[in-house]
């Protein structure tokens, strides 16, 4: 079938609107009609660069739709269904999959089309590279059926296609791979939309204290409505020491959401002793971290975190449960909706600051 989709052909160049060929489902894919999907900053890392993908390529990987077809081995999902889908697609066999840890599945390929076959997505008879294998920034997306999980049809898609990956993400960071305790104290760095889910996160959790830190006073009066109880602006003096200052002594927990060294530093050292850092932002490749050695005599931690450590069959589910029983804040994430013609708009608001989340609609 011939869709429309936003194509990335060159560095630090628009995406390019194009119609698309996608292909028929196989024994284990999901043709699923895309009706939203979240504008990331790990895409616009990717227009930049900053994160490597072989292009052409279409990006976009925050999406939630409706399932058209199925192919025949998929039990999962029924045409009809609305679903979300995530980058955490798993083969289920590997050494993490069985350990529960599907997130960190060594055997990705597994869910890919064969080299042989022929491509899910392709223009003028050329491969057309599926982003985080989704390329969710089309009318359609043709996914592994372990890419998807089916979701209540009462709740709006425009707000259950941010769980696709910066609430999965953000507020996974804080339950899952933290795992915040009840009473402590917590500084997230980046007030963005991956930034507001570690919030919402650390405030699910409990913490008694939570601090966003951001250089634009909106997006900070903006973390307060969703858990954040005091905010810093980084451009109005030294940030660790002002947060050693209002934590007495140092963050129990202190997360990088952003995606800069610079920060990751900042958030190692404002820790308090035996605190831990979370790189959750995507730093660049080629950059570099540095640390005092003698800070981990403290018994300083510094682990990363990929897509929030989620189960994504098991934790999607869960926060549109919290979103349903009014304890994660979805309706206020959503900025702007815009047309998949207006993405280079999503783009330049997101860099602005001018945005939570843009998300795009399909007819």
């Amino acid at each position: 079938m011939k869709i429309k989709a936003a194509v990335f052909r060159e560095i630090d160049r628009p995406l390019s609107i194009e119609d698309v060929d996608l292909a028929d489902p196989g024994p284990e894919e999901v043709l699923v009609k895309t009706v939203a999907c979240g504008v990331c900053h790990s895409d616009l890392h990717t227009v930049h660069g900053g994160i490597a993908t072989p292009r052409p390529s279409i990006l976009g990987h925050e999406p939630a739709g409706i399932v058209l077809a199925v192919g025949s081995r998929v039990r999962n999902v029924a045409p009809g269904d609305h679903v979300i889908a995530c980058t955490s697609m798993f083969c289920g066999a590997c050494q993490q999959c069985v350990q529960g840890l599907p997130h960190l599945c060594t055997d990705r390929g597994a869910c890919r089309r064969a080299e042989t076959d022929a491509p899910r997505i392709s223009h003028a008879g050329a491969t057309i590279h599926q982003f985080a294998d989704l390329a969710a920034f089309a009318e359609a997306m043709l996914l592994h059926q372990r890419a998807v999980v089916k979701i209540d049809p009462s709740i709006p898609l425009d707000r259950a296609a941010l769980v696709g990956c910066a609430v999965t993400t953000g507020v996974g960071a804080a339950l899952n791979t933290a795992q915040v305790t009840p009473g402590s104290s917590v500084v997230v760095f980046g007030a963005g939309g991956v930034g507001i889910s570690v919030i919402q996160g650390a405030r699910i959790a409990g913490a008694r204290q939570i601090i966003a830190v951001d250089q634009l006073d909106a997006k900070l009066a903006n973390a307060r409505k969703f858990g954040a109880t005091d905010v810093i602006n980084a451009t109005a003096g030294d940030t660790v020491k002002t947060i050693k200052k209002m934590t007495r002594g140092g963050a129990d927990y202190a997360f990088e959401a952003v995606g800069l060294p610079k920060l990751l530093e900042q958030a190692f050292y404002c820790l308090a002793p035996r605190g831990t850092a979370v790189v959750v932002g995507a730093i660049a490749q080629g950059q570099s971290v540095s640390f005092n050695p003698a800070h981990f005599f403290q018994e300083k931690r510094v682990i990363g975190c990929l897509m929030g450590s989620n189960r994504f069959t098991v934790d999607a589910p869960r926060y549109l449960e919290f979103y349903r029983q009014g304890r994660l804040d979805l309706d206020g994430m959503v900025t702007r909706h815009e047309p998949l013609e207006r993405v280079g708009e999503a783009f330049r608001a997101m860099e602005a600051g001018e945005v939570t989340r843009t998300v795009l609609m399909f007819d």
